[in-house]
């Protein structure tokens, strides 16, 4: 049985209009003798109104409650795709993810994908039906509906193509693809054909917003070859794969940022050892991710600055968490939310030396001063003032030569 995955996020079926433009796709792949099983998000904009109904009860609502809220946008839109391709002459029928049914583990909104029941899908599918099956939801073995958090029909999507052995997993969108550079600030960004799994999920790390990271995590581990399309235009997208299936002539793949990072300064720490330790305790326990970290040597061996950053939205919280940490010594915190991240991604860095010179020497020819530096085997991030951002996103795509090599050397 030659099955495809298709995945349609929010935008893709937003209205009526659209819907039918899915359907259209969707009989494409039947056309080509695919077995097709559809996987929908719920309507763009649906699953942000439960939630604000569910905050005007309690901003403490009972976890399995949200769940079962939040997860019912994707249940009108699994019945509109499902009645149009009936209107259409073409067998098909909804499932939400217990009755399917979609088995999860972890916590309520954040659960992962651990089993799949086929045996209802394989016979609805040997019978010429469609399934369209909701996305980003689950049930646990407690019997309950779960979600899957942001980004979960894609994870839906990748699951149900790895347990049904699907020969391609396509998610469409409201983009084309995968671009070196976010194309609204930067209109010379070209798409991507090919990128390896390692380097995407940097890029979403790092704030492109094709795919949420876990997702791109999920098709790594079960080697599932993602593409990504448009729903509206008729062109070929970007393929998400295995380090080898991706030329390696190119040094750097995509220059990422993210504009709501906030940056906080400790001045007068104490320079012995547990105290970094002791900083971020407090911040781990409450949820806040803690990004770029910088630690000044210290002058006199009795006190130095630790710099991190953490996402704006996090900020006062975590400024309140240090000044009320009684573990630590300090003489005061600066911090600063007009600063931006700016980072460089390519496996090509692994084996060519210059790579952060010559990001370095680009951004000093602008005149554009770094504050923290962070690196990994493949990327290569800085801290920059808010206001440098486009300026810094221009001059690392042309130094890397972004603009000119995507079209000559993928095939």
């Amino acid at each position: 049985m030659k099955i495809v995955v298709l995945k349609f996020g929010g935008t893709s079926v937003g209205s009526i209009k659209k819907i039918k433009n899915v359907s259209k796709v969707i009989i494409s792949y039947i056309k080509k003798r695919y077995k097709v099983i559809v996987v929908s998000s719920a309507m763009s904009g649906e699953t942000n109104k439960l939630v604000k109904l569910v905050k005007q009860v309690s901003n403490n609502f009972v976890p399995s409650e949200y769940d079962s809220i939040v997860s019912t946008g994707e249940q009108v839109s699994c019945s509109l795709i499902a009645g149009m391709l009936n209107e259409k002459g073409y067998l098909s029928r909804s499932w939400l993810g217990w009755q399917v049914p979609i088995f999860t583990k972890g916590n309520h909104s954040h659960s992962r994908i651990v089993n799949i029941n086929k045996k209802n899908i394989l016979k609805f599918l040997r019978n010429g039906g469609i399934p369209i099956i909701a996305g980003f939801q689950g049930i646990n073995f407690e019997n309950r509906i779960t979600t899957i958090g942001r980004g979960g029909s894609d994870a839906s999507a990748i699951m149900l193509a790895k347990f049904f052995k699907a020969k391609r997993c396509i998610i469409y969108t409201d983009v084309d693809g995968v671009y070196t550079t976010d194309p609204k600030v930067l209109l010379k960004a070209k798409k991507i054909k090919k990128i390896s799994y390692e380097e995407m999920l940097e890029m979403a790390s790092l704030g492109a917003k094709v795919m949420q990271p876990h997702s791109i995590q999920d098709a790594r581990l079960n080697r599932i070859d993602i593409e990504v399309r448009s729903s509206f235009k008729n062109v070929s997208g970007s393929l998400i794969t295995k380090r080898k299936n991706v030329s390696n002539s190119n040094i750097i793949r995509g220059v990422s940022f993210s504009k709501n990072d906030a940056k906080i300064t400790l001045v007068g720490v104490k320079d012995k050892p547990g105290v970094a330790a002791a900083i971020f305790e407090p911040l781990y326990k409450n949820s806040i991710n803690v990004d770029m970290v910088v630690q000044n040597i210290s002058s006199n061996k009795k006190e130095t600055d630790l710099t991190f950053t953490v996402k704006s939205e996090d900020l006062t919280k975590a400024e309140k968490l240090i000044k009320k940490n009684n573990k630590i010594k300090f003489k005061k915190v600066i911090v600063d939310k007009k600063v931006s991240k700016v980072s460089i991604v390519g496996v090509g860095m692994i084996t060519t030396p210059g790579v952060t010179f010559r990001m370095f020497n680009a951004l000093a020819k602008k005149n554009i001063n770094i504050i923290v530096i962070s690196t990994s085997e493949i990327k290569i991030s800085v801290l920059i003032d808010k206001k440098n951002l486009k300026k810094a996103v221009d001059v690392l795509h042309k130094e890397f030569k972004l603009e000119n090599w995507i079209n000559t050397h993928e095939h």
